[in-house]
């Protein structure tokens, strides 16, 4: 095929990112010319940077995925429901790749579009909807399949990672570095989606689904944001040489199955995950014969997802249908199942106690009760009211431990407010 022809669904950010890259695509290295045979948006008179009054305009994203004159459907909508899924579905149906940066619509339907892509034969593509500008997707669906991947983990969000290492960096509290990241575009209006962790759960699992040649169910997928961590949290943490990083995980258990999860987690600052600030984002790969293999690069922003959607676009030069998440038929197929309470690791503890005698000897026979036992302890002044924050890590203990010595602690007449727990990742170079 020397030419493409592109219906594109969607002119926000990235939307019109790519309009940019078709208009100059003789300074692209790409095989063959792509054309824009259509797009269609919300609001057809809305200001945009660059011109699209030259290409046909659809009302309709469904009547634009099956028309004759396009041979490849971008979805650049965004949702897990609604007009994306109904459009996508549609140009599948009618024999049109389909290239997508919806990470949710991929998430949560994934599995169910893959199988329709290869009922009919063609390509569903969705580099754009995992890490941006970062090739984490084709890696690990392509370039790693020779490698038995035990464990994916990594900083999917840039909102998230810019929030902690930003407000760690300049000491100011999460409202205020909040507000900042809106201003400088990291984090939307509404950037609940972002903050929940969410946004990388989305994420996490798409790749866990690649990674393992797993069926991907995102209801077993466990989510945990950065809303609820403070500067103190994060000041603490740096005074017993960890980082608080937003870390997404997928891994294969002892039973060979997936537990996929999203949290915060306290990392030493020598790991490679600790070392990653400001919006970029990091995925780390792990597996047999290969040892690990990191990639890194920014995660968001009109550019480098644009680029990724080209990138795919690239790819249909040579179309070959290949499997959507990279699992051929003969694969065994694994399970997402929710992370079992047994696993063991150090835990990063913060309270905050009343500023009285025998409060930090109640903490500690707390946590002796429920088996857990403290390696480092750091305790700072009473604050304004009243309360002395106390940072602790544990020896190692299991979550099922933890999670009974922090209903323990919280029960404890001497703690104020609710406590704050993260597990402690290794310390792996």
């Amino acid at each position: 095929m020397t030419s493409l022809k592109l219906g594109i669904a969607g002119l926000g950010h990235v939307g019109c990112g790519l309009v940019d890259l078709v208009q100059k695509q003789e300074s692209l290295r790409l095989p063959g010319k792509v054309e824009i045979a259509g797009v269609t948006a919300r609001n057809r008179n809305r200001n945009r940077p660059v011109s699209t009054d030259q290409y046909e305009w659809f009302d309709d994203a469904t009547r634009l995925a099956e028309d004759d004159s396009i041979n490849v459907f971008v979805e650049l909508i965004g949702g897990s429901d609604g007009p994306a899924k109904v459009a996508v579905e549609t140009a599948l149906k009618s024999g049109k790749a389909v290239i997508t940066a919806n990470k949710a619509l991929i998430a949560m339907h994934g599995q169910e579009l893959a199988e329709l892509a290869r009922e009919n034969g063609v390509d569903l593509l969705f580099e754009a909807s995992v890490a941006g500008g970062v090739p984490v997707v084709r890696v690990l669906r392509d370039s790693l399949a020779g490698v038995e991947v035990k464990r994916v983990t990594g900083i999917l969000n840039g909102t998230c990672n810019f929030l902690a290492s930003e407000m760690l960096a300049s000491r100011r509290p999460y409202d205020v570095v909040l507000a900042e990241a809106q201003r400088l575009g990291y984090a939307e209006a509404d950037p609940t989606l972002d903050v929940s962790g969410m946004d990388a759960a989305h994420k996490a699992a798409i790749l866990a689904a690649i990674a393992f040649s797993a069926d991907l169910d995102f209801s077993k997928v466990a989510v945990r944001g950065v809303d609820g961590v403070e500067l103190l949290d994060l000041d603490l943490a740096d005074r017993l040489g960890l980082r608080i990083k937003l870390i997404a995980e997928g891994k294969i258990t002892k039973d060979d199955e997936v537990v996929c999860r999203v949290e915060p987690l306290a990392m030493p600052t020598g790991h490679p995950l600790a070392r990653v600030n400001g919006s970029l984002n990091m995925v780390r790969v792990e597996g047999e014969p290969l040892g690990a293999v990191t990639l890194t690069g920014p995660g968001a922003g009109p550019g480098p997802t644009a680029s990724a959607v080209m990138g795919d676009v690239a790819k249909l030069f040579n179309p070959i249908a290949r499997p959507a998440f990279g699992r051929a038929e003969h694969h065994g197929i694994r399970k997402f199942v929710f992370a079992d309470t047994d696993e063991r690791s150090a835990f990063f503890l913060r309270v905050r106690l009343a500023d009285r005698a025998g409060a930090l000897a109640e903490l500690t026979e707390a946590l002796a009760e429920s088996g857990v036992s403290v390696d480092k302890l750091l305790q700072d002044s009473a604050d304004e009211n009243g309360a002395a924050p106390v940072a602790i890590v544990t020896h190692t203990c299991s979550r099922r431990e933890m999670n009974d010595a922090s209903e323990r602690v919280r029960e404890l007449e001497s703690s104020v407010g609710q406590p704050q727990i993260m597990a402690i990742e290794d310390s792996t170079d």
